[in-house]
């Protein structure tokens, strides 16, 4: 049974993930709009990504008895000025949800609140490979710089990412 501060804190980060499944969204758009049609696929992934773990906490709440509440969702920022420009707001949003997750912990710990804490490892986990990712990409655009066909090259490798959803509901 989940305290109503923890049930609060869990609604916040639900819309804290809903959010950036729509931040991720616009990025996707916009590169399609700018012809990155790869940069596009991995937004699009990470759109289908961040549903998922938003997904993952509705479920939490409910299989908790606890009571979700939807709250609005603000609107993510639509231009950016550069791939880079991109890569650089998602790794910041990134190191965002992880001081997020990390205060869930702590909340679920001075609680005593041992299935939400344990629950939330999951995401701890996750929030290393989201930056990581994130910190590959935006090391590459570096070194990519001004030149039009490194970008081309990696735009054609981000086309290749795959959204896999996990085989079973335990594997989320």
């Amino acid at each position: 049974m989940l305290s109503e501060k923890m049930q609060d804190a869990l609604n916040g980060q639900l819309n804290k993930e809903m959010y950036s499944a729509y931040l991720y969204l616009a990025m996707s758009a916009y590169s399609t709009y700018i012809g990155l049609k790869g940069f596009a696929n991995w937004f699009m992934v990470q759109y289908q990504e961040e549903m998922m773990h938003a997904m993952k906490i509705y479920d939490y709440i409910n299989d908790q008895g606890g009571q979700v509440k939807l709250m609005a969702i603000e609107q993510p920022l639509t231009e950016f000025e550069s791939p880079m420009d991109m890569f650089e707001k998602t790794l910041e949003h990134e190191k965002f949800i992880t001081k997020s997750i990390n205060e869930l912990v702590d909340l679920a710990i001075a609680e005593k609140d041992h299935a939400t804490n344990i629950f939330l490892q999951w995401f701890v986990t996750e929030q290393i490979e989201e930056e990581s990712n994130d910190k590959d990409i935006i090391a590459r655009l570096k070194l990519i710089g001004k030149d039009g066909n490194g970008l081309l090259m990696l735009d054609k490798e981000l086309a290749a990412r795959v959204f896999t959803p996990p085989a079973t509901a335990e594997g989320i």
